[in-house]
């Protein structure tokens, strides 16, 4: 069968501590509006779905492995201090291995997708910077995430129409070669095909999703992309904001270490490096309260379950340990230095107590003469 559909590409970027509240109007001459999608799948009646600003660029074209492409290009701004760019290109391909080139998407000119989204988002930073809370000096590293979107029904060997699931039965190995970037499916191992492809979610017959750690594919009507799509884009952006946040740790620790290994800490110093540490506290209490009214998916328990597949393929939930491990510490120190300068006050009063007794014995014997 030939295979139709497009590719997404997903790139998380932190910006900011956080943004402000007033609304924005404008983004690079594009108005903003707030992104709306309708669940498709059985819900409860007190629908819920995070809903971002977003602005939608015109579209450009490019030369790309497959001849002519139209990128059309979004941008979503979180409250959390992060935007999220999507980039859709679409293709129409005999074999799945056709679609491996798409991973990091080359033009003719010999430059990369990538590049271009990172001066877009360049491009966003600089126009937003009034808008930002204490923003970054510099985009770090961004979180990226491809989807490859093809339009259901799949066919059979015969032409006939099968379901989904079978026809990932049928092309494991193609779909496992797809989502770890490799162009020789039959080389892969079973062991790496099941793999691969182990976490998979269907709802009705004609629809699939396989999601991986690098990229995930999804099988259904093209209507039907948009809401599973917003929820691989916020996992995608939930993973960004805790690393970002785990570096910020690694400073301040590494910062509360030197501080606390060259001698001890007196006055200013020490009231200096109590009070980051407790803004710390208070900026990663607030970041947990973000990270979880924007996945609360109360809206469709079949986009909860594929969120649960992706928290479990990025490994959420270690990220979530490993801060918390690194707040303990933080935590540790900060209560070292509580003590620490608890000490010095009672040394100081203790001090004190002696000497106005000295004082008072002085004055009763040299008064009494």
């Amino acid at each position: 069968m030939r295979y139709q559909g497009e590719v997404v590409y997903i790139y998380a970027f932190d910006v900011a501590y956080e943004m402000t509240q007033r609304p924005l109007r404008e983004l690079l001459g594009q108005p903003v509006a707030q992104f709306v999608v309708d669940a498709s799948k059985r819900s409860p009646r007190q629908l819920f779905f995070y809903r971002p600003d977003m602005v939608r660029l015109p579209p450009l074209e490019r030369i790309g492995p497959r001849g002519p492409l139209r990128l059309q290009r979004t941008i979503k701004l979180l409250p959390v201090g992060a935007i999220s760019i999507t980039v859709r290109v679409p293709f129409e391909v005999d074999r799945l291995e056709d679609l491996v080139p798409y991973h990091d998407l080359r033009f003719n000119d010999g430059s990369f997708l990538y590049d271009e989204v990172r001066q877009l988002a360049e491009d966003v930073r600089r126009e937003m910077q009034p808008q930002f809370i204490r923003p970054v000096q510099q985009l770090a590293d961004d979180e990226a995430y491809t989807v490859f979107c093809v339009r259901s029904p799949m066919l059979g060997t015969g032409g006939e129409p099968i379901s989904a699931e079978q026809w990932l039965v049928d092309h494991r190995q193609s779909v496992a070669a797809l989502l770890t970037e490799e162009t020789r499916p039959r080389q892969l191992s079973d062991q790496e095909a099941d793999e691969s492809t182990s976490k998979y979610y269907s709802y009705y017959e004609q629809d699939l999703v396989v999601v991986d750690w690098d990229a995930a594919l999804i099988v259904d009507e093209p209507r039907y992309f948009d809401e599973v799509l917003h929820i691989m884009e916020l996992a995608n952006l939930q993973l960004a904001e805790l690393e970002a946040y785990d570096r910020i740790l690694d400073t301040a620790v590494d910062r509360s270490y030197r501080d606390l290994g060259g001698g001890r800490l007196r006055g200013l110093q020490n009231n200096r490096v109590q009070r980051e540490l407790r803004e710390i506290r208070v900026d990663f209490a607030r970041l947990s309260d973000e990270l979880s009214n924007i996945t609360k998916f109360f809206g469709d328990w079949h986009l909860a379950r594929i969120y649960q597949g992706l928290s479990q393929r990025f490994h959420l939930s270690d990220w979530h340990h490993t801060i918390d491990e690194k707040l303990k510490t933080l935590d540790d120190l900060y209560q070292i230095l509580r003590h620490d300068q608890t000490n010095r006050w009672m040394l100081l009063l203790e001090v004190m107590i002696v000497l106005l007794f000295i004082i008072d014995v002085v004055l009763l014997v040299f008064g009494g003469k």
